[in-house]
């Protein structure tokens, strides 16, 4: 999903499922991916499972070559068909917008909010500079990190749409809830005919191999098993071997400051042995195609090895 093509565009598709739906929408998502990695001008996809509580959608981001290859999978007689099969497992009508790939992305950042405005007839230019107005104030928001506005697309989507991205689901939310934010959007009523927002989050996706072309997004649980599998030992290392008789013993540091010199080691080594850790897994991490026998001793071999280290820490003492 991050190969640079000009002209690129990402599909971002936001939809909510019916409660024990789950299971048979992310089948029908797996058969969809497998369709459309055969597409011409189809370049990948990344498929975000819901997050509650910040995130209760799915996110779907599709990357065509060009806009036309965009529209042509989105008016095609399969996907239509496809989609008619799905509305029974779904909630309300899906959000879905077309966004000009650019060098700050689409998403996933820590977090993103994807917000539709459709404006009232000839509101256009009341909207613009109003629109100027809240990225202003946004920008100077806590954890802020980038924004992306883009205008409606004739005869594909009839919404603006903004992306805000934060550091944090809980900066993210203060802004959104702000009195600020409220203001302005009390302003803007007057030229707005809808407006909603939704949210997307990610987990440790910069650490992890990206998916390859069709395939969904990490799952975010296999992700923290990994995380697991490497903190455990690294932080347990680094505490007996250098953080209790170098940092607190012979340096005399207080205990604060040493568990933050440890915190800042262990995500260092994590940043090299994640990636190499997740190239071993790929075969469980997202496995093509699915199977549920690879999960299970995915997961076994994982619990084995939290096993193995208890033991053997246990005896280090």
């Amino acid at each position: 999903m991050n190969e640079t093509v000009p002209g690129s565009v990402t599909i971002v598709t936001q939809t909510r499922v019916q409660p024990g739906s789950e299971e048979a929408f992310a089948a029908w998502q797996e058969e969809t991916s497998l369709f459309i990695a055969r597409l011409p001008g189809f370049l990948g996809q990344t498929v975000m499972r819901p997050s509650p509580p910040a995130q209760v959608d799915w996110v779907i981001l599709q990357r065509f070559v060009s806009s036309a290859a965009a529209i042509g999978w989105l008016n095609s007689p399969e996907r239509l068909a496809r989609i008619t099969g799905a509305q029974p497992m779904l909630v309300g009508r899906d959000d879905i917008h077309i966004v000009p790939d650019g060098s700050s992305g689409v998403l996933p950042s820590p977090v993103s909010a994807v917000i539709s405005t459709r404006i009232k007839p000839g509101q256009e230019p009341a909207y613009r500079d109003w629109e100027l107005r809240m990225a202003s104030a946004q920008s100077r928001a806590k954890g802020f990190q980038g924004y992306r506005f883009e205008p409606p697309i004739p005869g594909v989507q009839d919404d603006w749409l903004s992306i805000l991205r934060f550091d944090s689901e809980a900066n993210l939310q203060t802004w959104l809830d702000s009195p600020e934010r409220q203001a302005l959007l009390a302003e803007a009523e007057p030229f707005t005919q809808e407006f909603h927002a939704r949210v997307a989050r990610s987990g440790f996706d910069q650490w992890f191999v990206s998916p390859e072309k069709g395939q969904s997004a990490l799952p975010a649980w296999k992700q923290n098993m990994i995380v697991l599998l490497l903190l455990y030992p690294v932080v347990y290392l680094f505490g007996i071997a250098v953080m209790n008789p170098l940092l607190l013993g012979w340096a005399g540091l207080a205990l604060p400051i040493a568990l933050f010199i440890a915190n800042v080691a262990s995500i260092c080594a994590l940043n090299y042995l994640v990636p190499w850790t997740s190239q071993r897994f790929s075969w469980w991490l997202n496995p093509a195609p699915p199977s549920r026998g690879k999960e299970l001793l995915g997961v076994a071999i994982h619990v084995a090895i939290y096993a193995a280290l208890i033991a053997a820490f246990t005896l280090l003492r």
